[in-house]
């Protein structure tokens, strides 16, 4: 019953054992390796893009903020949602890669929306030398709470973005649980859509710690090269990296994963519902928040159930309301999601 987050979930066994293949002999180190050579066409092919330069890291962490260093001079800001992947969960490494640039805040419960991107844009005087300068807008697809931009928004977004002449960085970390939400194609979801450069994330939905990032300009591949080095994230024994990536990519890997971890997620919040809990979003990919009685809560963690408690603490009143985060990952199986129901 561990529903604490997708990071924690196993290996997928085709990631696996494309690791274990790629563990003999001798291959070229830092990127080189021709395992690379493959995982490469594959994003191209996957992304109707067969200009785009493709790199991986080990982190998502790294994705986003090496990406995003590419597009923002140190005097500038990012804009994001006010509850962003960036601003919430990674210890300033977007400002600190990007040279002290700031992030600005899209006031926003959940999905960013034009109307509030523009406003935050605007706020920025362009040309005050007194004040940061406008930067690249970065959107978190899925969001940290769980929604998913449809492709309408998206394009409003990046619309808004590119009226001020800003580019686009998507932080798909859980890029596949999106686009399985949304039945679309990746291109669909990233360039057609707007957006200049995206993470795109397999730690999270099966593999083992990696993460690729895609230009669709492929004029800032070499300023990534550098700053993915000087930056300590380029690995030596790379082809580790790109084995992962290649058994995600194989007969769809990624896609069924992202699939099973979503339709879990379906599961666990039709039992949720069905047992009068509260959500404090809906629910669009396989991350769920819902709000119940403490003395159940405190029913699941007695049996042994791993989750996150949102807005308070297994002590106090059994019969108030207190909200929990619960992730789902592609391996959890329905028996488990049942035994976890079984509690309310």
């Amino acid at each position: 019953m561990f529903f604490a987050s997708d990071n924690a979930g196993p290996v997928h066994p085709k990631v696996m054992e494309r690791v274990i293949a790629a563990n003999t002999d001798y291959a070229m180190p830092y990127g080189k390796d021709p395992i690379m050579d493959e995982v490469r066409d594959q994003i191209r092919q996957q992304f109707e893009a067969p200009e785009a330069e493709v790199y991986l890291v080990a982190t998502g962490t790294a994705a986003n903020a090496l990406a995003l260093a590419c597009y923002t001079q140190p005097w500038q800001t990012i804009f994001c949602a006010k509850v962003a992947h960036i601003e919430e969960d990674e210890c300033n490494a977007p400002e600190f890669y990007a040279g002290a640039a700031k992030l600005t805040l899209v006031e926003t419960e959940d999905k960013m929306t034009p109307e509030a991107l523009r406003r935050a844009i605007v706020a920025r005087v362009a040309g005050d030398v007194h004040t940061p300068q406008r930067g690249p807008v970065s959107i978190t697809q899925v969001t940290e709470r769980g929604g998913v931009h449809s492709l309408e928004e998206l394009r409003a977004l990046t619309a808004v973005a590119k009226e001020y002449d800003l580019p686009v960085h998507m932080d798909g970390a859980r890029f596949a649980n999106a686009l399985v939400a949304l039945g679309c194609t990746p291109a669909e979801m990233t360039w057609k859509s707007g957006v200049d450069v995206v993470s795109f994330g397999g730690t999270k939905n099966g593999c083992m710690g990696v993460e690729a990032v895609v230009f669709f300009d492929p004029k800032k591949a070499w300023e990534f090269e550098l700053r993915r080095k000087r930056g300590a994230h380029l690995f030596s024994k790379h082809r580790y990296l790109s084995a992962q990536m290649a058994g995600y990519l194989a007969d769809g890997t990624w896609l069924e994963t992202a699939k099973a971890a979503n339709a879990n997620a379906a599961h666990l919040a039709q039992g949720l519902r069905a047992a009068g809990a509260e959500f404090l979003h809906e629910p669009a990919a396989n991350m769920i928040f819902a709000r119940f009685p403490r003395a159940i809560h405190r029913k699941l963690h007695e049996a042994g159930a791993r989750y996150y408690l949102w807005d308070g603490t297994l002590d106090g009143d059994d019969d108030e309301m207190v909200a929990a985060r619960m992730v789902c990952d592609w391996s959890i199986s329905r028996e488990q999601i049942d035994q976890f129901l079984s509690h309310f």
